[in-house]
C-alpha cells in the first residue's frame, strides 16, 4: 500500500515569455524558490497553470521541466487532463516514466457527463494506466464528480489513490472521507479552495492544492502544520489572514491574472498569461496589483527581504515551524 499524498501542493504558474512561449529557466527558478520556503509539492498542468491554453506537447515539456527541476526534492503530481480519455492514458503513462508520482485527471469538460459517464470515464483511464490517480473535482468548469461515483471509483479501482476537490463543499467532502477512509487507508483527500483550507483539514483532509501557495507557500505550510500540530486557534488567525489576500486574487481579471499578479508582489514576474485581455482590463489589473502588493508585503508573514519574517501575528507562523522543526 503506497503512502498517502499529503501536505500542500503548489498548482504553480506557468511562466511565459513576451512572445507567449512558455519560459523554461524561468519555470525552473520558481521551482526553486517554492521548494526553498517549503511547499510539500508541485502540481503542474493544472487550472492555475492554464493547462487548457498549451499543447498536448507543450504540457508535456512543463511537466518534464518541473520534475526534472525537483529532482526528487518534493514529489509532482501531473495535471494529465485532455480531451478524450485516449489521450488522457497516454499523458499519464508520459508522466509517470518522467517521474511523476501522481497525476491529476480533471473530469470530461465541455460535455457534461452523467454520473454513470463519468464513473465509466475514470475507470477506463485507471485500468490503463501504470501510475497513481487522483480524481480532480471542479464543477465550475468540468462535469462534477459526486460523492457517491467518488466511493465507487475508489471501492473499484485500486489506481485511484485520491481526489483534489476544488468545489469548497465541506459536508460532500466529510461524506467522502467517512465513507471511504475504512476501507481505503492509502487515499487521499485534497482541498483545492484556499478560502476554507483550514475546515477541511481539520475534518480529515491530508492537505491541499492551494493557488495561494504560489504566492505565499510559507503561510499555507504553516496553517498545514498548524492543524497538524493541533494548534487550531493559530490556524483559525491564519486562515483569516489568507482569507482577504484569496478574494483579491481570484477576483482579478481573467483567472488567473490574480495569480500572476500575487507572484509579481513576491519579486517574479512570470509573464502576462496567454488570454488576450483589453485595454480596461489590463488598466484593472494595473490598478489592484497595488492593492494586492499591499497585502501581500505589508503582512506580517513577509519580511521586507520576501523572506519569512520572524515577526508575525502574535508570532503564530514562526512558532508553529520552530515547534513542528521544519
Amino acid at each position: 500500500m503506497s503512502e498517502r499524498i499529503s501536505g500542500i501542493f503548489t498548482p504553480n504558474i506557468t511562466p511565459v515569455d513576451a512572445s507567449g512561449r512558455m519560459d523554461e529557466d524561468k519555470l525552473c527558478g520558481y521551482v526553486d524558490w517554492l521548494i526553498d520556503r517549503g511547499v510539500d509539492g508541485l502540481y503542474p498542468n493544472g487550472s492555475t497553470g492554464e493547462f487548457v491554453r498549451f499543447t498536448a506537447a507543450e504540457r508535456r515539456r512543463i511537466a518534464q521541466v518541473v520534475i526534472e527541476q525537483a529532482a526528487g526534492r518534493v514529489p509532482v503530481m501531473a495535471g494529465a487532463a485532455e480531451a478524450n480519455a485516449r489521450e488522457t492514458i497516454e499523458a499519464c503513462e508520459a508522466y509517470g516514466a518522467m517521474g511523476a508520482r501522481a497525476v491529476a485527471i480533471v473530469a470530461p469538460y465541455y460535455y457534461r457527463l452523467s454520473s454513470e459517464g463519468v464513473y465509466a470515464y475514470f475507470r477506463e483511464i485507471a485500468d490503463n494506466v501504470s501510475v497513481d490517480v487522483t480524481l480532480y473535482n471542479i464543477p465550475l468548469f468540468a462535469s462534477p464528480i459526486d460523492v457517491s461515483t467518488v466511493i465507487r471509483l475508489a471501492s473499484d479501482c485500486p489506481r485511484i489513490v485520491g481526489i483534489k476537490d476544488s468545489s469548497g463543499d465541506l459536508p460532500n467532502m466529510m461524506r467522502m472521507i467517512s465513507a471511504i477512509r475504512p476501507m481505503r487507508d492509502d487515499f487521499s483527500f485534497l482541498t483545492g479552495w484556499d478560502a476554507s483550507l483550514v475546515p477541511m483539514l481539520i475534518v480529515g483532509c491530508d492537505g491541499g492544492t492551494n493557488a495561494t501557495s504560489g504566492v505565499v507557500p510559507e503561510l499555507t505550510r504553516a496553517i498545514h502544520r498548524s492543524v497538524q500540530a493541533g494548534n487550531i486557534d493559530d490556524a483559525m488567525k491564519m486562515q483569516y489572514q489568507l482569507l482577504p489576500l484569496f478574494d483579491a486574487l481570484i477576483g482579478l481579471g481573467e483567472f488567473p491574472e490574480g495569480f500572476r499578479a500575487g507572484a509579481r508582489s513576491r519579486g517574479w514576474d512570470l509573464g502576462p498569461g496567454r488570454v488576450p485581455i483589453t485595454p480596461a482590463q489590463r488598466e484593472s489589473i494595473r490598478s489592484t496589483q497595488r492593492q494586492i502588493d499591499a497585502l501581500v508585503n505589508d503582512a506580517p508573514w513577509i519580511g521586507p527581504d520576501q523572506t519569512m519574517s520572524p515577526e508575525t501575528i502574535e508570532g503564530i507562523v514562526g512558532r508553529v515551524l520552530r515547534q513542528l522543526g521544519s
